[in-house]
Order: C-alpha cells, then structure tokens, then sequence
C-alpha cells in the first residue's frame, strides 16, 4: 500500500515529457539588395580568376569544380549561385587569357 505514489509521478512524468517543445527556427535573413548582390558578383570573379592563376601556377589540371570556394561559397545561400557562376566566369577569363578584374571596392565601414 505504500506504492500509491507510482501513479501521480508517472501521470506527472507524461505530462511533462508531452510539454517539450522545440523553439521555433529563427527567422531567415533578408535577402541580398542588389548593390550586395554585385558586390558578390564581383567577389566570386576575383576569387575565381585567383583560383585558376593558382591551379596553373600549381601545376594542377584546371577544374572549377573541384575549388573550395566554389563548392562552398563563402556568401548566404541566396546569393550562391550568382557567385558560382560569376566564379566560373572568372575561372575561364584567366584560363583563357583574359586580364585581371579590378579590384573589389573596398568594404562600407
């Protein structure tokens, strides 16, 4: 007869494992305005065009796909594919004898 507390704690331990919410996922950042989205543009052809400088001064086979930074852009996942492919296009400039870009500007402070 000394057991009649299992009931209550158990009906407790339910109630308490049914009240485990998760939070809710934080909201997603804005989208890139169109100035940021050049600017990106730009990022993604200098990287390029330094990624292939590099390859063929390595010595390695030239291969867009398989660079780092092409893989994993450094920019929000919105911007990706404007700097994947502005990466390719700075990748093939260089390969095929295209001169430097400029300079990114530089950053707003």
């Amino acid at each position: 007869m000394k057991k009649w507390w299992i009931f209550p704690a158990f009906f407790l331990l339910l109630t308490l494992a049914g009240c485990s919410h998760q939070p809710p996922p934080p909201p997603p950042p804005p989208p890139p305005s169109p100035a940021q989205y050049r600017e990106l543009g730009q990022q993604g052809l200098n990287d390029g065009y330094y990624a292939a400088k590099n390859d063929v001064a390595m010595q390695r086979p030239p291969n867009v796909e398989a660079q780092d930074l092409f893989r994993n852009p450094p920019v929000p996942p919105e911007a990706a594919q404007a700097y994947r492919q502005s990466f390719r296009n700075g990748y093939n400039a260089y390969l095929h004898g295209a001169p430097a870009p400029p300079p990114p500007p530089p950053p707003n402070q």
